[in-house]
């Protein structure tokens, strides 16, 4: 059927078309099924679409497409393009059987990765397989060739260099921005280390959450190799590259059902680190009670980063680190960042816990990729954080990425827990403070989240504060205090 293209600036975060009922009727479509959208004037183009439906939007001879549509085609206002019923996949049968706890092939996994990313498969069929994995677990075998297909169905990084670091944390500790502190460090040691990342899935803010409080983190493949032979390095966000384009779309599935199943945590760190060329790699595993993993989980997911390492020949490094509670004082995209800017300033009030555990993480890298001997990585990384060098890198990397230190305010709204008698901080529940900070509005309110005055084993006074709340609305900031009273996210000795 040939449609008219109308434009309306709709931004989906997958390819949408929106069409008046009576033409789906006529085309034997409903809502959040498929159509193939193709080029009258370039038949090779096409792209699948999820169908929505908007009587009055249009008429019958329209279709409003999302920009990702409109940009892949390259389809212009008022041009013709024809719509068709798109073919059920057979990816979705070989889903149907891993809901069913069975092995698939490394054929069969491709199939599953190349639908995803021809947006084939729709987000419920997407959550379908994340279950299915969450559910059933993979063999390790089934992981490699998951990495395989994520890599395979996206574009690389050809850097051109011997050694090329990277850097990894799987998550679930509140604050533990260590990555913008480690990343210029090991740059200004002379190391290559593009830094791509996610955002948030389940906490209060992502690598790329955080620097996009300063500067842009979507570039193409080709601006970010420029960025990284001006810097050595750079901090972005994966998902504007292509690299892994599967993996993106599997996290924005993950990050609406709050899963984060193993496999795919295996698959996605390792196929960006693969994607850039990486050939030294740290991965910080923190684990504890209210972290991601525990210490008896975290010493398996060690043996199978360093199975899969010797399985894509690289150079990897895997450190158990103490996730028992939050790090840094700021837990949100800017009071993160705020965080991170007091450690590379040196700023006397700057959080030691996170400048700690940057340098221990650094040193390590710096030894692993050989800028160091053993037991000598602490002593440059301290040297180079002390003397404003890393600093200096840091604020060539954020110009690179047409960034600035401008506008760091912090949300209208707030609320300051106190203690109401002298007492201990027992406790403090990574899940549960991850979960008010978005309550209170992150990530997606880059200027709210926490501030956390005091941590474990420290003594409050009567009267001191424990906790600062911030929220862009009273009404966000009501929730976050309800949320706060009815979970104790914080425990008094």
């Amino acid at each position: 059927m040939q449609l008219k293209v109308k434009l309306l600036g709709l931004h989906a975060g997958r390819p949408v078309a929106i069409m008046h009922p009576k033409t789906a009727q006529m085309l034997d479509v409903h809502v959040d099924e498929r159509i193939e959208v193709k080029k009258i004037k370039d038949n090779s183009k096409s792209i699948i679409a999820v169908v929505d439906l908007a009587p009055r939007l249009i008429n019958q001879e329209e279709i409003v497409v999302s920009s990702e549509v409109a940009e892949t085609l390259k389809i212009k206002k008022g041009e013709i393009v024809d719509a068709s019923i798109a073919h059920r996949p057979e990816s979705i049968y070989l889903i149907h059987r891993k809901l069913d706890c069975e092995r698939l092939k490394k054929d069969e996994i491709k199939d599953i990765i190349t639908d995803i990313v021809k947006n084939a498969l729709t987000e419920a069929e997407i959550a379908y397989f994340i279950s299915s994995v969450y559910n059933c677990g993979m063999t390790m075998q089934e992981v490699a060739w998951l990495i395989e297909s994520i890599v395979e169905t996206g574009q690389k990084l050809n850097l051109k260099k011997k050694i090329i670091a990277d850097k990894h944390s799987i998550g679930g500790v509140a604050g533990n921005r260590t990555t913008p502190i480690v990343v210029p460090i090991c740059a200004a040691a002379g190391l290559t280390i593009p830094k791509t990342s996610s955002r948030a899935i389940t906490s209060a803010a992502g690598t790329a959450d955080v620097i996009e409080t300063i500067a842009k983190v979507d570039f193409s493949v080709r601006e970010l190799e420029r960025i990284i032979k001006k810097t050595n390095a750079c901090l972005i966000w994966g998902g504007s590259l292509g690299l892994a384009p599967a993996d993106d779309k599997i996290i924005q599935v993950e990050r609406l059902l709050k899963l984060d199943p193993k496999p795919q945590l295996l698959a996605s760190i390792m196929a960006k680190k693969i994607a850039v060329g990486a050939t030294h790699v740290l991965i910080d595993i923190p684990c504890g009670k209210t972290a991601k993993v525990t210490k008896k989980e975290a010493i398996k997911l060690k043996k199978n980063f360093l199975d899969l390492s010797r399985y894509f020949k690289i150079k990897l490094e895997c450190v158990l680190t103490n996730g028992s509670q939050p790090i840094g004082n700021g837990i949100g995209p800017v009071l993160e960042m705020r965080d991170v800017l007091a450690v590379l300033k040196q700023s006397p009030s700057r959080p030691v816990d996170l400048e700690k555990k940057s340098l221990f993480l650094s040193a390590r890298l710096l030894e692993l990729a050989g800028k160091a001997g053993k037991g000598q990585g602490i002593k440059l990384a301290r040297q180079i954080l002390q003397s404003g060098n890393a600093f200096e890198k840091f604020k060539e990397i954020i110009y690179a990425q047409k960034g600035n230190f401008n506008n760091l305010k912090l949300a209208e709204f707030c609320c300051s827990i106190k203690a109401k008698k002298r007492c201990a901080i027992k406790e403090i529940d990574n899940k549960k403070i991850n979960a008010l900070a978005r309550r209170a509005g992150c990530p997606a309110d880059e200027e709210a989240g926490l501030y956390l005055h005091k941590h474990v084993n420290d003594v409050a006074e009567k009267g001191d504060i424990i906790l600062e709340i911030y929220a862009e609305s009273r009404d966000k900031l009501k929730e976050a205090i309800a949320f706060y009273k009815n979970t104790n996210p914080i425990l008094f000795g």
